[in-house]
Parts: structure tokens; C-alpha cells; sequence
């Protein structure tokens, strides 16, 4: 499916709904069906180009990196905490969640850049013992056994001459460290972990958080936690404040 309507795009992408019929549709890939395509973004959202046409020319001349990989699909979804950057502009962008659950992106340096952070979707005991971490949007990578579902780490993207997939920081999935929601109605916010409510059955256990600039006390599912942080959040590290 190249399209679909715009009056049924998902509202997490936050874009006009009577501008024409259709909109590009979004490519099996790391992230769910939700995912915004990148030639929505760089259009809708950016404005750096006009029409698809633009888009697509400028693609192929791989002009575009998305996570350290060049990208030259306009169907290719983007998700949270993915990096954007255009080389020959100088620019380099994160996704991320406004609090009204739409996606919004912010500008970065280069230097951050160059590291993307992850979500620990589980692991895989390979032949020999070695420990694979699954990662959320799809990538793999061999780690020690010191990292659990649910955490999160911080990756090298392989960009100016650096190793890819090298850790650099580890945030737990622990009471006492700070997440981002990044789904339901407290989309964006950022919160330290109170404490995990077990919830038994198939439904997903529930987590009570406080959020870091109000002080309000508020649940989620665990699904919607993203670590950002152990003490304090590592947001700044991409300039984001909280």
C-alpha cells in the first residue's frame, strides 16, 4: 500500500487532513504502522521540498541519514528517538513526542548525533552463550548479560569514522530512574518511577511515575516507558531540557 487517506492517518502524525486525498503510506520496516514516513516529514512537517517529486530527488541523491544509514525511500518510518541528519546542510535532527502525542522534531548538534538511544525489546542466548539484545525498532546487536528488557541504552550510529552499535551508556529499568512516556494520553512527559504494579494476565503491568517538572503523580503501562535517565534524565545529551 503506497497511501492512504489523510482523514485516517494516524493523529500522532499531525499533519493537514483536507490539504489533498491522499498521503504516503508507511513501509514495513523498524517501527509499527503508526511510524511517520520520512517523505511526509521532510514535506509536511520540514518543508524541504514542495512535492513528493523534490522529495524523492533528493533522497536519491542520498543526501538523507537516518540512524547512520543513508535513506532513499520516502516510504521509510520514522519513530522516536530517531536520528535525522543531512550532511550537506549541516543539519541533524531527533524524533520525538510532543504532549499531545504528536511527532515533533528538534534540532541537535552534530556531535549528538552520532549516538542514538535505544529500547531493550529482549534477549537471545546464541550458541556458545553469547548474549544478543533484540533492540525495540529491530536491530541486534552482541552485548555481556549485565542488560535487561525493558532498559535502555545509548549507541554509537557508526558516523565519522566511530564504531557501529558500540554501548556507551546504560539507563535500567528500575524504580528510582527516570523515563519518557512515549504513548497514551501522557505522551511526552518525562517522570521518575515510583513503582511497577503487577497486573496479572495478558494485560501489560501498569507504572506509577512522578513527573519531574510538577511533581504530579500519575500511571501508564509499561509499554509506553522509554529510560531516558538514572538520578537525572540524559535528554541534554541531544539538547532536549525537560
Amino acid at each position: 500500500m503506497a497511501h492512504v487517506k489523510r482523514i485516517v492517518a494516524p493523529e500522532s502524525w499531525g499533519i493537514g487532513r483536507k490539504v489533498s486525498k491522499y498521503v504516503t503510506a508507511p513501509a514495513p520496516g523498524p517501527h509499527n504502522a503508526g511510524a511517520l514516513p520520512i517523505g511526509v516529514w521532510m514535506r509536511d512537517k520540514m518543508g524541504f521540498a514542495r512535492n513528493m517529486k523534490e522529495i524523492k530527488q533528493i533522497l536519491h541523491d542520498r543526501q538523507v541519514i537516518v540512524n547512520g544509514a543513508v535513506c532513499t525511500d520516502p516510504h521509510i518510518g520514522l519513530g522516536v528517538f530517531d536520528i535525522i541528519s543531512f550532511p550537506r546542510l549541516g543539519k541533524h535532527y531527533i524524533m520525538l513526542l510532543d504532549k499531545s502525542g504528536r511527532f515533533a522534531s528538534s534540532e541537535v548538534t552534530a556531535d549528538a548525533a552520532q549516538v542514538r538511544l535505544c529500547k531493550v525489546n529482549n534477549k537471545t542466548v546464541l550458541p556458545g552463550g553469547r548474549i544478543q539484545l533484540n533492540l525495540l525498532y529491530g536491530a541486534n546487536l552482541i552485548a555481556e548479560n549485565t542488560y535487561r528488557p525493558k532498559d535502555s541504552i545509548i549507541l554509537t550510529l557508526g558516523v565519522d569514522g566511530q564504531p557501529r552499535f558500540e554501548i556507551r551508556d546504560h539507563f535500567p529499568y528500575a524504580v528510582g530512574n527516570v523515563a519518557m512516556v512515549v504513548g497514551g494520553q501522557h505522551s511526552g512527559r518525562v517522570a521518575r518511577i515510583r513503582s511497577v504494579i503487577p497486573v496479572p494476565g495478558s494485560v501489560p503491568n501498569r507504572v506509577s511515575l512522578e513527573d519531574l517538572q510538577n511533581g504530579e503523580v500519575f500511571e501508564t503501562i509499561e509499554p509506553y516507558i522509554f529510560m531516558v535517565g538514572k538520578d537525572e534524565p540524559a535528554l541534554d545529551i541531544w539538547g532536549i531540557t525537560v
